[in-house]
Order: C-alpha cells, then structure tokens, then sequence
C-alpha cells in the first residue's frame, strides 16, 4: 500500500510489532537494497551477501518485539549487518583482504556517526548523483561499482578498451567525490564505499 511508504520508520517498526506483513515488505523494500550494497562491499561475495541479509531481515520479523520503536533503525541495520559479516568472516576464516577491507571501512564511520546518518537518504542521494553522470561514464561505472565487475569484464562487454574503462572510472568518481563532498558525513562514507 502506498499509504505506507510515508510512514516513519518508527511507526512501520510499531506495525511490524503486531505483525503487519505489510508494514515488513516496506522496511525491505527501504533497507535491503542499500544494505546488501554495503555487506557486498565488505564481502565481494554477492550469494553470501544475498544470505546475508535474507538472515538480517529474517531476524528482524522474527525479533521484532526486540526492535526500540525511537532507535535509529538504519544505525540498528548497519551495526546487526556488521556483526553478521564479523561472525561470517571469523567463521569461515575469510580471505585476508577481505579483514583489511573491513578494517578500513569500520575505521572510517564512528560508531556516533553511524547513529546520526541518515542512510537512507544518503543512498537516494548517491544515486541521485550517479543518474547524473554522461551517460557512458554512468554505464561504465554501475558495471564496476555496483555490479562489481572488473575493468576487463566491462571492456569486453562494452567493446572499449581497458584504459578506457579505467579513466571513466576515475572521472566519475572525481565528478562523485566533489558532488558528495558537500554532504560531510555522507560524503566520508562515500569514499568508503567507492574507493579507487
């Protein structure tokens, strides 16, 4: 229902206490993409990411009752998606790269700040600001930040060269970071998530 949608998330967690179905699908619909982005930044593994976070949300319907109505509910979502990637990675004894990844990334966003973000509209906001981009350096750059492949792989798919694909890489991040750079906060995690 749209009526939904212009819910706080304070009153969607309080509809997802008496077990609104409804209430669920739209806290999904305005988290999962945007976390799962961050977990898969974290993991590079898209199928364990996807598990990932059907587990998070799956928790969160089942423990719902735990959820504080007045809590920031995208601080709530970074801190249960970071501990679930810790758990994984101590569990699996990921790749060592994948430990210094995260490492930076934790390094870089207080646990303060997390409560003050507003992730959500951080995410609209990079999107917003990717939709802006010249078309092909748009396309080049989805393929390589939010579809992850690798500069051959886009070269190949898009019939250019690879320096090619690099120097769009560059110009769109440089075009990013400045946009973003206005933002503060979010423009820190954005250098976080989108580094070269």
């Amino acid at each position: 229902m749209d009526s939904y949608k212009e819910l706080l998330d304070a009153q969607l967690i309080r509809l997802l206490k008496q077990g609104d179905k409804v209430a669920f699908a739209e806290i999904y619909d305005r988290y999962a993409i945007m976390v799962y982005y961050k977990v898969n930044q974290m993991l590079k593994d898209e199928e364990a990411s996807k598990d990932l976070i059907q587990d998070l949300f799956t928790s969160i319907w089942d423990k719902a009752d735990h959820i504080r109505e007045e809590a920031n509910f995208a601080g709530y979502l970074y801190i249960a998606s970071r501990n679930r990637v810790l758990k994984l990675i101590q569990k699996h004894k990921t790749k060592n790269d994948y430990l210094t990844e995260l490492g930076k990334y934790s390094s870089d966003i207080s646990y303060e700040t997390v409560h003050k973000l507003d992730e959500r509209e951080m995410m609209l906001i990079i999107l917003n600001e990717i939709t802006k981009l010249p078309p092909k350096m748009r396309e080049v750059f989805q393929l390589s930040r939010l579809e992850n492949l690798s500069h051959k792989e886009i070269a190949a798919k898009l019939n250019i060269s690879e320096a090619t694909v690099r120097k769009q890489v560059q110009n769109s991040l440089g075009i990013l970071k400045t946009t973003l750079g206005k933002y503060s906060p979010l423009g820190v995690l954005f250098l976080a998530l989108f580094k070269e």
